[in-house]
């Protein structure tokens, strides 16, 4: 595929550092936009909770049946989750460090397969046997076209949910409008079970300043499920390659186990590529459908040829009537000529 601007078309490395430009201008602005509100609410929290705690145990002692919970115990048991979830988010400090390296590592990779891919492809198929390489070489031109469709109508869908969603929730005056609209865009890629997390995380949200908005998101959402079914999915994901719901979570699940984050981001293009070559390879066509076309093709020769036998019918029965037409015509012709004659022969007479 190339890209054009006018009549200028840049080249891959030119194209490739505005791609990593975008993305990093993108997460900065994310950064800078979506997360300092939460960041601000949640250290006002830190703040505000250790005075509230005496206030609100005071407010539960006057219950009935306080004394069985251990509210007087409410305090300690309150400092200790605390206490338990600082540590437990120093300790998986490692881990969510490991996370990130990989993201990078397999940022950087991509940039490395976008620049050298081509070279890479024909090297590794330059091992397998020359009768097998044509018809792999096509599979996976195939592959390629099919996933690359299934992934742009992919991202069309995010986008504009993620785009909505902003607006929508911008509206509304929900809070982290802008990380929720994120969200959304970004779950849109699990079917289903994505949108039903993030929409919840959204009502819950918009239910902590009034009812009213939690209905208008849940209003909006289901506004935008019913134009994304009947409209925009069957414009949109024109690819062959459809791949089932069901298949989009076993794909992420399986990747995210091997490899993941990085795997679970290779996950559904990978699935694609295996559907592809799975057609290609395995499927067969089914015998009960082979029958099937073979008698739909029957049928449409007999109803053809019973179509040419009403036409050579209607053409014999144009040619007789023409025929009688043409007799009847010879024949007054003929009767019209011996009347002239015998016209001629009294006149002779009368003459003589």
């Amino acid at each position: 595929m190339c890209f054009r601007i006018r009549k200028y078309s840049p080249s891959r490395p030119v194209a490739i550092v505005a791609l990593v430009f975008s993305v990093f201008a993108a997460l900065t602005v994310f950064l800078y936009v979506a997360l300092p509100p939460v960041a601000k609410d949640i250290q006002h929290f830190a703040t505000d909770l250790p005075p509230r705690v005496p206030g609100l145990i005071a407010k539960l002692k006057h219950l009935p049946m306080a004394d069985k919970f251990g509210v007087d115990s409410l305090a300690a048991k309150s400092e200790a989750a605390l206490a338990a979830t600082a540590q437990y988010i120093f300790a998986s400090a490692p881990l969510w460090l490991g996370h990130f390296l990989d993201l990078i590592t397999a940022f950087i990779l991509c940039i490395y397969f976008m620049l050298e891919g081509d070279a890479v492809y024909y090297y590794l198929l330059s091992f397998v046997p020359d009768r097998s390489r044509d018809r792999l070489a096509k599979t996976l031109v195939i592959g390629e076209a099919r996933m690359s469709s299934w992934l742009i109508g992919q991202l069309a869908l995010m986008l504009i949910l993620g785009v909505c969603s902003t607006i929508a929730f911008g509206f509304l005056h929900v809070k982290y409008f802008v990380l929720l609209g994120v969200l959304m865009g970004l779950f849109n890629i699990i079917p289903i079970a994505g949108g039903l997390i993030t929409i919840v995380l959204a009502a819950g949200v918009a239910a902590t300043d009034s009812w009213t908005k939690m209905a208008g998101v849940l209003i909006f959402y289901v506004i935008y499920l019913q134009i994304e079914n009947g409209f925009l999915t069957p414009r949109i994901m024109r690819s062959r390659v459809n791949l089932l719901g069901l298949s989009v979570i076993v794909a992420l699940l399986v990747g995210s186990d091997l490899a993941g984050i990085v795997g679970a981001l290779v996950a559904i293009p990978t699935a694609a590529l295996i559907a592809v070559i799975i057609d290609e390879y395995f499927v067969q066509q089914d015998a009960a459908e082979a029958a099937q076309a073979a008698a739909l093709a029957a049928a449409a020769a007999y109803t053809e040829s019973k179509e040419a036998a009403q036409a050579a019918a209607h053409a014999e029965a144009a040619a007789d009537k023409a025929a009688h037409e043409a007799e009847a015509a010879a024949t007054s012709a003929a009767t019209s000529a011996a009347q002239a004659a015998h016209s001629a022969e009294a006149a002779d007479k009368a003459s003589s």
